[in-house]
């Protein structure tokens, strides 16, 4: 089962833009964005923060690509969710501050979002924005490998050189347990 989740998890996020309801948001207007975005259309709100951040069909604009990504992460968007933590990780485009970059990657990271899970790795292994724990970002970075991030797989295992063996049989028990979760309302 756990294998199944993983599996659909990844062709949504291979399927780029385009929605599990067959849309491709990518190819929309921006008028037909925001009128999908009004309608609190997770996806749409996600595309319009992509457009302003990349100055396509709008002018590129920062502040407004954080607020739709906000928007959409607010409405439970995994991709979107981890576009703030990196914005919040780097102070790019609004105050730094480690603890709201862990907050964005945990809700990310907590959907199977595997940019999500390793940048929370990254967040445990260093202690920034939380307590340093070696067990978390372990499982954390091996959620983010079996997802095909090879970066992940590399520190998770350079990881494990600083842990008892313990600590390492704890981190792949809760990766085994870990059940990604949907915040993402369901349209039927």
């Amino acid at each position: 089962m756990r294998i199944l989740n993983y599996l659909l998890i990844a062709v949504l996020f291979l399927a780029g833009c385009t929605s599990v309801f067959g849309q491709d948001y990518s190819k929309k207007s921006v008028k037909e964005l925001f009128s999908l975005a009004e309608q609190s259309d997770a996806e749409a709100q996600y595309n319009l923060g992509v457009r302003y951040e990349n100055g396509r069909g709008v002018r590129k604009n920062q502040q407004k690509a954080f607020w739709w990504w906000r928007v959409a992460a607010e409405h439970g968007h995994p991709q979107a969710q981890y576009n703030l933590g990196q914005m919040y990780d780097k102070g790019h485009g609004v105050p730094q501050s480690s603890q709201l970059a862990v907050r964005w990657y945990r809700r990310s990271a907590a959907q199977g979002n595997a940019q999500g899970q390793f940048f929370l790795g990254f967040s445990y292994k260093d202690g920034e924005g939380v307590p340093k724990d070696h067990v978390l970002a372990y499982k954390w970075f091996n959620l983010a490998a079996v997802q095909g991030q090879r970066r992940a797989a590399e520190v998770r295992d350079e990881l494990a050189t600083f842990m008892t063996p313990s600590q390492i049989s704890e981190a792949q028990k809760l990766a085994r347990e870990f059940k990604p979760r949907s915040e993402m309302p369901h349209r039927f």
